[in-house]
């Protein structure tokens, strides 16, 4: 088995296949150093902790991940939060960052003895509709390689080589561009609420995501196109402290923008996942806004229905498991899509002051009061904001 990424969701996979005999090796373009700092998403499901903690995969989840319940939603008309895990199903989120969940992935699946190539890009998989894939490779001196196995697993990202290696016509992308931007930021700050705060202002949305006691997520709506370098710290702390109401609220707790990204919030689903003994998982299936944190969560939970049906072919000669899984994961992944476009327009203004975007504005400020009055809305939104 060849696996390309080590991301959440190549990670998990080849230690789950570690664990149950199958041989595999994981081919990463990045050095480990780059590998283990790379600072991602941190807000992982209850879903999520459960596939780790049911593989063993949690013992650093379980010393340094905290629990994290409450959102904090901030408009002109004022504040309200919903504690979510007193809602719906009754779940919270754990925040761990991504970057320490893969750290321990790649620490543990090295110690097992797993073969893990660093700085090995993969070019291009061949004759994916045959038992005999390869996968092409180059070193960081551009010394070219072959890897063949049995499956190929793509998770690789929405720019890899398991996507470009699609033939023409064996997959329709599905894409939506959302056309709002976010500048996104990282700040050597303690959090400044003890809450996901989201801030509706009519300067654009602002929001806060604590990551560990000593660092903050923060973002900050942007125009599209946008240079992060046009925006300075004194600038970024400025916009942040109107769009949070930070006079009304309390102060923000400042410190060192240590990254600073812009992102365009976009959505694309591939179907099938499969195309014969290539498969796709993570951001490689499909890629969805950050407006819900659902990325890291459907990749883990890719990589676990994979890993159990690979085990079921190889070696209990069931292919059913491997048949259903492009359907099993299509289904999680569309419900994720769909709670992420209902974040964007909770979030977002529409564009324009003209008839129609005035009269999205009232809708969006009708679903901001139900969300802060309904009990039935507000269980609604805990099922989904926490599951996949």
């Amino acid at each position: 088995m060849v696996i390309l990424g080590a991301g959440p969701a190549g990670l998990v996979l080849a230690n789950l296949l570690l664990d149950a005999g199958v041989g595999c090796v994981v081919l990463e373009r990045a050095d480990r150093e780059h590998v283990q700092t790379r600072a991602r998403a941190g807000f992982l499901a209850a879903n999520t902790v459960r596939v780790l903690e049911r593989h063993g995969l949690a013992d650093g989840l379980r010393r340094g991940g905290r629990e994290h319940s409450v959102c904090e939603f901030r408009t002109g008309d004022g504040r309200f939060r919903l504690d979510y895990s007193g809602l719906g199903r009754g779940e919270p989120h754990t925040v761990y960052p991504q970057q320490e969940l893969v750290t321990d992935l790649l620490t543990r699946f090295l110690a097992a003895g797993g073969d893990l190539r660093f700085a090995t890009e993969a070019v291009a998989v061949h004759d994916p509709d045959t038992t005999q894939p390869w996968v092409e490779t180059r070193d960081a001196d551009g010394r070219p390689g072959r890897w063949t196995g049995r499956y190929v697993a793509g998770c690789d990202g929405r720019h890899g080589a398991a996507r470009r290696s699609l033939p023409p016509g064996a997959v329709r992308i599905h894409r939506r561009d959302h056309g709002v931007s976010w500048l996104g930021l990282l700040a050597e700050a303690p959090p400044s609420l003890d809450a996901v705060g989201y801030a509706m202002h009519e300067r654009g949305f602002a929001g806060h995501m604590a990551r560990t006691p000593e660092t903050t997520r923060y973002y900050l709506q942007c125009e599209p196109g946008t240079s992060p370098a046009s925006w300075s710290e004194e600038r970024i702390w400025d916009e942040l402290t109107v769009r949070m109401r930070a006079a009304d609220y309390g102060a923000l707790h400042h410190g060192r923008i240590v990254q600073s990204t812009v992102v365009d919030l976009e959505s694309d689903v591939l179907e099938p996942l499969r195309h014969g003994s290539l498969f796709l998982a993570g951001d490689a299936a499909g890629l969805i806004s950050p407006s819900a944190a659902k990325g890291a969560n459907l990749a883990v939970l890719a990589a676990e229905i994979l890993a159990e049906a690979l085990v079921d072919d190889l070696r209990n000669a069931d292919p059913g498991p491997l048949s259903r899984y492009s359907a099993r994961c299509l289904a999680h992944i569309w419900r994720a899509q769909e709670f992420s476009l209902w974040m964007i327009r909770l979030l977002h203004r529409a564009p324009g002051q003209d008839d129609e975007a005035l009269f999205q504005e009232q809708l969006r400020r009708a679903r901001v009061e139900s969300l802060r009055t309904s009990r039935t809305h507000q269980d609604w939104f805990a099922d989904n904001y926490v599951g996949i």
